[in-house]
């Protein structure tokens, strides 16, 4: 049986073309560079911007393109 993928290609693509713009933002408001954590999280958040981002202190919003579960019944 083949394995595919059932991920939209666009979906991807999504991600990556706001990732640019979402690493400027963080480091703007950080004032330093990023760990890949870092840039993964803010670029899901849900106000880039605005969110308060300080280290043990803030709560964030995030907006993820997918969440993987699972299913634990048995």
């Amino acid at each position: 049986m083949p394995v595919t993928s059932s991920t939209p290609i666009e979906l991807v693509q999504a991600v990556y073309d706001r990732l640019p713009d979402s690493v400027r933002i963080g480091r703007e408001r950080l004032g330093r560079p990023l760990t890949l954590a870092e840039k993964i999280l803010i670029n899901h958040l849900r106000d880039r911007e605005g969110q308060e981002m300080e280290r043990s202190r803030s709560y964030a919003d995030f907006d993820p393109d997918r969440v993987a579960m699972q299913d634990a019944t048995a």
